[in-house]
């Protein structure tokens, strides 16, 4: 998207500031309240793909449940000219993967600073039944005070009483799966192999 295209006639977009598998963020300016804002886009190849479409409303709705201080805060969800998106807070710094690349060995302190934040909003959302799923560095974001923000909650997954597990399904990043997310995929994939 071009930079000064507005969005809803509220949100202007000033620049492009990252990307991810299925969405593009920007950033833009809240015109009516003032404010810098981040706005996600569902990337136009995927305005027909309904799986893109249900994760993505998936990451609004759930966000929009989540009021905390270490989680995103989602603000607006819309839909113009076939494009989905969803107006975010902005977070002016950069996300625990970067920041590790660039400040090198994090000292114990501050990695229990870190994990504190991160695991009050990890509480908060399973308090709510909602389970992230897809928790890594470069989904975690830390602005220039040190303040950790939990965001993408694309593939997060809402319980409730007669949840089940999908036992044939993986979700999240491959570098990220536990160790028995791994075994059981090596072993679906060598079974798939033999059949």
């Amino acid at each position: 998207m071009e930079a000064g295209k507005k969005l809803g006639g509220r949100y202007k977009i000033v620049r492009h500031i990252g990307s991810g598998g299925m969405a593009n963020v920007y950033l833009g300016h809240d015109l009516i309240l003032d404010r810098p804002v981040a706005i996600k886009v569902l990337r136009f190849d995927f305005r027909n793909n309904t799986d893109a479409l249900r994760r993505f409303q998936r990451e609004a709705l759930s966000a929009t449940q989540l009021i905390h201080p270490n989680i995103v805060g989602v603000y607006d969800v819309d839909e113009e000219d076939e494009l989905q998106y969803i107006v975010m807070e902005f977070i002016d710094g950069t996300d625990l993967k970067k920041y590790i690349d660039i400040q090198g060995r994090v000292l114990p302190e501050k990695a229990i600073h870190i994990m504190h934040q991160v695991l009050s909003a990890v509480a908060l959302a399973h308090k709510n039944r909602i389970i992230h799923r897809d928790i890594k560095p470069q989904n975690i974001l830390i602005d220039n005070q040190d303040r950790i923000k939990i965001t993408d909650f694309g593939i997060a997954v809402a319980l409730s009483e007669t949840s089940i597990t999908q036992t044939n399904t993986l979700l999240g990043s491959v570098h990220y799966l536990s160790p028995e997310q791994a075994r059981v995929r090596k072993y679906r994939r060598a079974l798939k192999m033999l059949s």
